[in-house]
């Protein structure tokens, strides 16, 4: 392959760590995908109040995103096969930057029904356009980053989730306290704006920087990366040319990564719970105080955070100590989802302080096992890595639609959360079964041509 251009002989020779540059903007992108997905949380008491929505129109204006997102996941990871990371994740940013700016001024509408169903529109416009994030960012993990390195990246990566709820919550109420609802809208949409141009102006394959010395290529490519992801895209669209739907049969008809898709449903039960019902619970079940609910909810988004990142280096340590692939990423994976079960421990304990630390240390153990996208960059076929991404990440986030509604059947029913708890901590034991009894060896699997 040649190298560039006007690189010195020192540069080639020096192994260069742009690929940590590229790391550092798609945590910085994530950041705020999962900071304007949380806009509406934050701002909806105040626009409740200004326009009249009751809780049932909320409810929907809520669900707007996550059918969107669901839905759209296998057209963004057909685009991002087909057109490259680098152009269809700048295009999902400024969409859905632009969705978020368009949101702060629904006021204009005129009457409360408009309002709402400007809102419902919009959201739901956000969720499809943010359905290629996170196949995108697996996608751009797999080109620069080896084997040994790719655990912690994904895990890097994907706990911009916490990071994003430790920080923008509180900066985001803090901008409606202070100027008004609008602000929030316009601050985010904005700045995202400005990353999507960011993102067009650093963003290229391995193989296509221009800062990227001859030693780092070769790290990568040797390490298992996909430094030439524009041949890939060639290839992926000779073989999309035989029918999407064939390819996706092929995805799901192989074993591993069904079993590594159905996982990922599992784990964001537990996501979905603390993401919606948790706040909740401590209210209603522990007798807290809103404002005390809001403050011990970030300490499992801080402990989410650090198992996330703990996860990712412990897994690619066990590579770097000669281990397996399917040793490393299962090691973590089945013992962080053990430790998530502790949460049913909530039912037999009345101390709240025990209670949060029991809530802590579950997604604390969330985190840890958190390695999904790592085994999506490791084990996707290189011409689809983007499908399967995508399918991965819509069988994920089914969990956002479904997990909600069943916690909320099962507090109607029986007047309690002792059963939502057992519903999810059983979903961390599927996850383990999963990994264990089907996805077996960890390995790239190799698409059929015709």
């Amino acid at each position: 392959m040649e190298m560039s251009r006007t690189a010195s002989p020192a540069h080639v020779a020096r192994r260069t760590k742009v690929r940590y540059a590229i790391l550092l903007l798609i945590f910085v992108i994530t950041t705020f995908n999962y900071a304007d997905r949380a806009t509406l949380s934050v701002t909806g008491s105040a626009m409740r109040a200004e326009f009249g929505f009751d809780a049932i129109k909320m409810g929907y204006i809520f669900s707007a995103f996550s059918w969107a997102y669901v839905l759209s996941q296998l057209p963004a990871g057909w685009l991002l096969d087909r057109f490259g990371a680098r152009r269809v994740y700048a295009a999902s940013i400024f969409l859905w930057s632009l969705f978020t700016l368009l949101q702060s001024s629904i006021g204009l509408l005129g009457s409360a029904a408009a309002a709402v169903t400007g809102l419902f529109v919009l959201r739901f416009a956000m969720g499809a356009a943010e359905s290629p994030a996170f196949p995108a960012n697996a996608k751009v993990v797999a080109s620069w980053f080896p084997t040994n390195e790719r655990g912690t990246a994904s895990a890097i990566f994907n706990s911009a989730q916490y990071f994003a709820a430790v920080i923008f919550t509180p900066l985001m109420a803090w901008l409606t306290h202070a100027f008004g609802w609008h602000a929030v809208y316009l601050v985010m949409g904005v700045t995202g704006l400005l990353l999507a141009i960011t993102w067009l102006k650093v963003m290229k394959n391995p193989a296509d920087h221009p800062r990227v010395s001859r030693a780092e290529l070769d790290y990568i490519e040797q390490g298992g990366g996909v430094v030439n992801g524009h041949k890939q895209t060639a290839r992926a669209e000779d073989i999309a040319s035989a029918g999407g739907w064939s390819l996706v049969r092929q995805l799901l008809s192989n074993r591993m990564l069904l079993g590594v898709y159905l996982a990922q449903y599992c784990i964001n039960v537990l996501t979905y719970f603390f993401l919606t019902w948790f706040p909740i619970y401590l209210v209603q079940a522990r007798g807290m105080t809103i404002l005390q609910a809001g403050l011990v909810a970030s300490l499992p988004a801080i402990c989410g955070f650090s198992g996330g990142v703990l996860g990712g280096i412990l897994s690619d340590g066990l590579i770097r100590r000669g281990h397996s692939l399917t040793i490393a990423r299962k090691v973590p994976i089945v013992g962080g989802m053990l430790l998530s079960v502790c949460i049913i421990g909530c039912n037999y304990v009345s101390t709240d302080w025990i209670v949060v630390a029991l809530m802590s240390l579950a997604f604390f153990g969330k985190g840890i096992g958190a390695l999904g996208w790592a085994v999506v960059a490791d084990t996707s076929p290189k011409e689809a890595l983007g499908l399967s991404g995508a399918i991965f990440n819509m069988f994920g986030n089914v969990a956002g639609i479904v997990t909600p509604i069943v916690i909320g059947y099962l507090v109607a029913k029986s007047g309690s959360f002792n059963g939502a708890l057992v519903f999810v901590g059983l979903n961390a034991l599927l996850t383990v079964f999963s990994y264990l009894v089907i996805v077996k060896d960890i390995k790239r699997v190799e698409l059929r041509a015709g």
